[in-house]
């Protein structure tokens, strides 16, 4: 087990080696949608590519999940499949968002011989996600 210190340090070290091997500006928080971003998250059990839509607005943050439903089949057949959708993904403060993302399980940010299988499925799919929505933002914007 380690210390929050040392879990602070390594995981510093993750995003730093990531950087390295991958050195390039993502999209993330870039999508010129409010409240809509593109995210990596990784912990002892998991990573993820994200997409996160939290609209203050309901109605707008549906709207918005709902334009990525419809280019569901698109999304999955050309770019990345076995993505999972949730209109309603709570977080752990309570706020309700829309969520879609793809997994690779059974990792750990704690044991770098894991590292490079993270930084490979990270690259893979954010860049597949980021090419989606640079074809198709025009109409995932038009709400």
């Amino acid at each position: 087990m380690y210390s929050k210190e040392e879990t602070q340090k390594l995981k510093r070290e993750f995003w730093v080696a990531f950087a390295d091997k991958y050195p390039r500006k993502w999209l993330l928080y870039d999508t010129k949608i409010k409240d809509f971003s593109f995210k990596f998250y990784v912990d002892n059990k998991k990573a993820q590519v994200l997409i996160d839509i939290e609209h203050r607005n309901d109605e707008k943050r549906i709207a918005y999940f709902e334009k990525l439903g419809a280019l569901k089949n698109i999304l999955e057949e050309e770019f990345v499949p076995a993505l999972v959708f949730e209109k309603n993904f709570v977080l752990e403060n309570g706020k309700a968002i829309s969520r879609i993302w793809v997994e690779k399980l059974n990792v750990s940010v704690s044991n770098r011989k894991y590292w490079d299988e993270i930084f490979a499925f990270f690259n893979e799919k954010m860049n597949a996600l980021e090419l989606f929505y640079l074809e198709y933002d025009d109409f995932i914007k038009d709400i």
